[in-house]
């Protein structure tokens, strides 16, 4: 479990459009020091309750804009940075969204800064509950 709230305790919920539940988004903050420009983001892993989510089916919002993970690679507008400390939001599409109840989600942010040999990977999980 993470030492620091990572994860808004308030942002877990399922998405609704026209009556149907198509999936459900949380909001968690970004866990490299200097905030990351999007251009940077890797991937953004989701695994619920034991099941790992397709990354064709992870979309971030930031400053109020959604991108899917491969357009984030291609965003160089400063505009659009998610900043240490400030929470976006995940949005996950499927169908039926998550049951009511307890869940758990592990999450890991990948990102590759161009002054670092390596990608940096940070795992964060937690348990949450749906209503």
């Amino acid at each position: 479990m993470a030492g620091r709230q990572i994860y808004n305790p308030e942002g877990f919920k399922n998405i609704e459009k026209d009556g149907s539940l198509t999936g459900f988004e949380f909001q968690f903050k970004a866990q490299y020091y200097r905030g990351i420009t999007l251009s940077i983001v890797r991937d953004i892993k989701v695994n619920i309750d034991g099941e790992d989510i397709e990354r064709e089916n992870v979309r971030l919002t930031v400053n109020g804009e959604t991108f899917t993970l491969e357009e984030m690679r291609t965003v160089i507008d400063s505009d659009y940075r998610w900043e240490f400390g400030d929470y976006a939001t995940v949005s996950v599409m499927k169908e039926g969204g998550l049951a009511k109840g307890n869940h758990h989600i592990k999450a890991v942010q990948i990102i590759d800064p161009s002054y670092m040999p390596f990608q940096i990977e940070a795992v964060c999980e937690t348990d949450f509950v749906i209503e």
